[in-house]
Order: structure tokens, then sequence, then C-alpha cells
């Protein structure tokens, strides 16, 4: 028995686990590498060969560097079945075929300007493509072990992180393996703490933020007074964030500083319309987060939704104090990078980024204090103020991952620490090593690990 790690190895995107033995194959994640050209160019490169024998796909999460590749395998051939939790189903139900919608349009948008490299520039997969894949997920509940192939079971665990994010449990023909998935804050705002993790004889973890801790200032306190700072000079905060998780965290902490009687008077737009639709899943699962239906309501309540495309020019074009919360989080597309454009070069306004920037991308240019950034193929200055306030992200930092490393029942056989840049995962398995006294390796891509030895109590 063995993995091959395929993705988020050395890095922090392109989720992809391939669990094998003589008779099976199953994939853990089929995300997109997101960052630098060199990762992003791993989108085109063909599948693993290993890959063809695969039947199912066990997806932790709806996050695009976690499920964004799918597509792309059904459009090349693939016919197996997607098993996840129902939440996560519903979320990919909006995030994938927006995925193949915005690459469509920056295709176009590239062939018009002249900037790819590419003549002509193609999209990674199309949105007819990614409504094709979702006819091959199939939801999942929590807690319940699902037959995957024969001798070979899984079960789905919260991990917080996003509506519907699972840690994953495999049951191999006898052995233990056990993926965290991304892990979530303790005592988050919105969503559960991750469940305590399973028996396991083997563990892959995630190290996204392997190597800091969170500040631990409230979220609500520091998102409040950058704003005031930024409305008391006359500015425009616009905030690059997730549409699904991030968003709607914001929203709940800017109904709480309206509530408090702060920010009055300051209008706060959510441009996004898949945020939108994604507010609207997380109030229909009220069972799968700590917000009771009334205060998830009002936390969506407190922005004019922005769906049109014009209205959206509109605010890009009004020089007026407000809160602009658009997708994406690291800005590497969407109608964030319009705002962006226009606002960066005025030192009145706030850009404010809510979590982890992985390399390579805008955000991570942005926040380690770049001058300027290249957007839609123009040189764009940089004069407003940034900063990130990564007490508002969904990824446990390090102290939270050695909790949740903690209470497992007994030591893992091998534990791969995976999902980060290569200092993050560093750290951490150094800690592990250290504090847990555990066995553990940080895997390169494209590396396999061997899964053969015995199981706990054989």
């Amino acid at each position: 028995m063995a993995i091959g790690f395929f993705g988020a190895s050395g890095t922090v995107t392109g989720s992809r686990y391939l669990l094998e033995d003589d008779s099976t194959r199953l994939l853990v994640d089929s995300g997109l590498f997101q960052g630098g050209h060199d990762l992003r160019n791993l989108n085109w490169a063909p599948p693993p060969p290993e890959i063809a024998g695969v039947e199912t796909i066990l997806l932790t999460h709806a996050h695009l560097d976690h499920s964004g590749a799918i597509p792309r395998l059904v459009r090349d051939g693939w016919r197996g079945r997607v098993l996840t939790t129902r939440a996560t189903a519903e979320l990919c139900e909006l995030l994938l075929p927006d995925s193949g919608h915005l690459q469509e349009k920056d295709a176009q948008f590239a062939n018009r300007r002249g900037y790819s490299r590419h003549q002509p520039a193609l999209p990674l997969y199309t949105q007819n493509d990614a409504l094709n894949a979702l006819e091959h997920f199939q939801g999942v509940e929590f807690g319940e072990f699902i037959e995957v192939a024969p001798g070979v079971s899984a079960r789905f665990h919260r991990a917080g992180h996003i509506l519907g994010a699972a840690s994953i449990e495999i049951d191999w023909k006898g052995t233990k393996v056990v993926f965290s998935g991304d892990l979530g804050r303790y005592d988050d705002a919105v969503m559960f703490d991750p469940a305590p993790p399973p028996l396991a004889d083997f563990l892959i973890v995630e190290s996204t933020y392997g190597d800091r801790e969170h500040d631990a200032v409230s979220p609500e306190v520091a998102l409040g007074e950058c704003i005031e700072r930024c409305v008391a000079r006359g500015g425009t905060v616009v905030i690059p964030a997730f549409a699904v998780g991030r968003a709607q965290s914001l929203l709940y902490y800017l109904s709480l500083l309206k509530k408090a009687g702060r920010l009055q008077g300051v209008p706060v737009y959510l441009d996004s319309p898949m945020a939108i639709d994604a507010s609207g899943i997380m109030c229909a699962n009220s069972g799968d987060h700590r917000l009771s239906h009334d205060e998830c309501k009002a936390a969506c309540a407190v922005a004019h939704y922005v769906r049109d495309a014009e209205e959206s020019k509109a605010l890009t074009a009004d020089s007026n104090p407000k809160v602009i919360i658009s997708a994406s989080g690291m800005a590497t597309g969407g109608r964030v990078l319009h705002h962006l454009a226009q606002f960066a070069p005025d030192p009145k306004n706030l850009l404010l980024f809510a979590g982890f920037q992985a390399a390579g991308t805008r955000g991570a240019a942005l926040v380690a204090g770049a001058t300027s950034v290249k957007i839609y193929g123009e040189v764009v200055p940089v004069f407003a103020e940034v900063t990130n306030l990564s007490m508002l992200s969904a990824h446990a930092d390090c102290n939270e991952i050695l909790r949740w490393l903690s209470g497992m029942p007994q030591a893992p056989k091998m534990t791969f620490v995976t999902h980060g840049e290569a200092s993050a995962s560093a750290s951490l398995a150094e800690r592990i090593r250290h504090e847990l006294d555990w066995t553990c390796t940080t895997p390169a891509l494209g590396s396999w690990g061997d899964l053969t030895s015995r199981a706990h109590g054989s």
C-alpha cells in the first residue's frame, strides 16, 4: 500500500493525494495550484497516469485548491464518483461553474488585450465542463462510514474551517489512514471546533500556518479599528475575501460592529454573486455552524448585494467612503481586481486582507509591501494602506494544529506534513517530533510514501 503526493506538498495549494494497493486506487482531493507561474502551470500538466484507475475521489471541502481540478478530469474522460459532505457538494455547485466561467472570461480578456503568452489563450476548463463534473458528486453525512471499494470504507469528521469541511478517516483493509483536511480555528465565532482526530496508522496533516501564530486580538475589534481609521480619512476599504467562508465571517463581524453602534453611515457592499449565493447556503445549513438561522440572516443583511456587473463598475467609480468585500481572497482573479486597480493608487484607501496569502499571489505581494502589482497586463502603483488581519483566517495556526494532533488516541506509525509552504511544513514537523515524539516527514511533490507497516493491534 502506498500514497502518492501529487499536490499540496512543498506548497499550500493543489491538494491531491493518491492511495493505492495492488487492486484499489482512490484520490483524496483534486485541487488547483495557485500562486506563481511555475505553480499555476502545473494545472496544465497531464494528470499522473496512476490517476486513470481511480474510481472515487474523496473531497475534504469546496475551496478550489482542493476541488478545482475535478472538472478537467471529467472533461478528459474520468467517469468516477466524488464523495463529500452534503454542504460541500452544495458549495461546489457554486464554486466549480464559477471557476470555469472566470477562466473563460479571463481567456477572452487576455485575447482582447493580447497579454497572454499563448495564442490564443484558452481556459483550463469551461463552465459547461464544471456542470458536467457536478453530476459525479454524491453527498454523505458526517460520521457515517461509506463503502468506497471492497474492504475500503471512509468516514467524514467535522474539520471546522468552512461550511462542510471535513477530515477524512479511511479504513483500508484494516489499515487506518486519516487526512486532516484544512483544520479550522478553535472557539471560532461562526464554525464549530474541529472534531477530535480518530485513531490512525498513518496521518496526513496540513501545515498552512505551521510556523505562525494568529494574533490574539479580537477579530471584531481589529476589523472595526481598521475600517474606522480608513473612513476617517475619506477612504474606501477593499477586502479581498474567499467567497465561501471568509465573506460570511466578515459579514458576521460587521453586523456585530453595526449592532454596537459603530460604522454608522458606512455602507457595506458584498460584490460577488458567488459569495451572495454561498451566504444563502450558509443560512440554509444552520445545523453545520454556530449561528442560528436568525443570526445568519442578520449577518447577511448588513451588506448591500451587488450581482450586476454594471453596478460593480459603478461601485469602482464611487469615491465615497465604503467597505467592499469581493472575491478572490488572494486577489488572483474576479471583480476584486477591478477594485484594486482603482483604489490601490490612493493613500487614503485601505486594502485589507483576511488570512493566508499563498506565495506568488498578488495578495502575498501586497501584504509583503509591493509598491506595484500587475493587473490585467497593466502595472498598478500601490500607495493605499495594506494590512492583513491573520486572526480572521479560517485556518488553525501552529498551536491549534498541535492541539488537534494531541487529541489523537495514540501516535501514528508515520505522520506526513503537507499543505504548507516548505518552511511552514518543516517547522510544524520539527514541533511534532520534539513535542509529541512522533515520526514524521515532509514529502516532496510527486513523491511516494510507503503505507505497508502493520496496523495497530496486528
